[in-house]
């Protein structure tokens, strides 16, 4: 599969024997939006997926991937999580809550495991793109082996 740094990710997907790509890109620390990885990719917006980590008022911390061109509407993913409110989590909180920095976090091999939730267009590609946790690197995988592997539910959670 390639000559590429072996990630904790890279490693957990070749472990589980799950068909996957890696890609990899030149990253500007000044523009980690997930715009810059499609075009750096030269792929489609949508299919560039963005591991966001949430708190809830009550559940406590989950992560929702959402589309690159996408918003995470928090009362949608407050509702998939079972709660009433939700807000992202601080960028300071999230290296230790995950493993990962920012840029750079991926919904495979998280610290430990957090309710997941992909949301419902990652089903509308053959593969789609999420981080391979560092910066400059995305693994490209089929959506539905991705969300079945992390144990995560499909959920509308973008606006």
């Amino acid at each position: 599969m390639g000559k590429h740094p072996k990630t904790n990710a890279v490693r957990l997907v070749e472990a589980a024997r799950l068909p996957y790509e890696v890609h990899q890109y030149e990253y500007d620390e000044n523009d980690l939006a997930a715009t810059h990885v499609a075009e750096a990719l030269g792929q489609d917006i949508r299919r560039i997926f963005k591991t966001l980590v949430l708190r809830g008022e009550r559940t406590g911390l989950f992560v929702c991937v959402v589309p690159g061109d996408g918003e995470v509407d928090l009362k949608k993913a407050a509702v998939a999580a079972g709660d009433k409110k939700a807000d992202l989590i601080a960028m300071k909180e999230l290296l230790p809550a995950t493993g990962y920095i920012r840029g750079g976090c991926s919904p495979i091999g998280m610290k430990k495991p957090l309710p997941t939730f992909f949301h419902t267009t990652a089903l509308d590609f053959p593969t789609i793109y999420v981080s391979a946790g560092v910066r400059g690197m995305q693994i490209e995988m089929n959506p539905q082996q991705l969300i079945d592997f992390v144990g995560a539910e499909v959920k509308d959670l973008v606006r």
